[in-house]
């Protein structure tokens, strides 16, 4: 049972938890109200039946609300990870990794965390990506070979830090 409870979790940082929550807040008000103001206008065109602005509106509507029901889910399976509570000698969930790529040379830094929170182009790794799990638990001054799409890498734990 407490097993099934731990997969049901996502896990998410408290800027991640908060910027779901924000959405969330954002599409219950403003979202719905824009909605309620697209359908009211395409109701004025007259006959919904054949009303292409109505049915357009209507499947607003329905993607509106199909992203607050998934945005509630995730918040209510949320445990936020605090980065006051991370340990940081080792690479966890929450944790900001730098790492020195043995092949190119280079320096790169990722902060690790959850598939939901996700952004590889602002440097937010899932730790369920093959570079997120082969981070997981390593410390400053591990190697690690990473197979990737491009083939494999090889980095070393330089830094761990929140």
């Amino acid at each position: 049972m407490a097993e099934e409870t731990l997969t049901e979790q996502i896990i998410l940082t408290r800027e991640g938890y908060e910027k779901l929550r924000s959405e969330l807040i954002q599409l219950r008000s403003e979202g719905r109200q824009e909605i309620s103001r697209m359908l009211e206008e395409a109701r004025s065109f007259g006959d919904l039946s054949e009303n292409a602005e109505y049915q357009a509106a209507k499947d607003a509507q329905a993607k509106l609300e199909s992203r607050i029901q998934w945005l509630e889910y995730q918040l209510s399976k949320a445990r936020v990870v605090d980065s006051k509570d991370l340990d940081t000698s080792r690479v966890s969930l929450g944790t900001k990794v730098t790492l020195l790529d043995l092949d190119s040379g280079k320096e790169l830094s990722y902060v690790i965390v959850g598939s939901e929170e996700s952004d590889p182009k602002a440097n937010r790794i899932s730790a369920a990506s093959p570079v997120g799990q082969a981070l997981l638990g390593k410390s400053v001054g591990e190697e690690v070979i990473v197979r990737v799409p491009k083939g494999t890498r090889k980095f070393r734990v330089n830094d761990i830090s929140v």
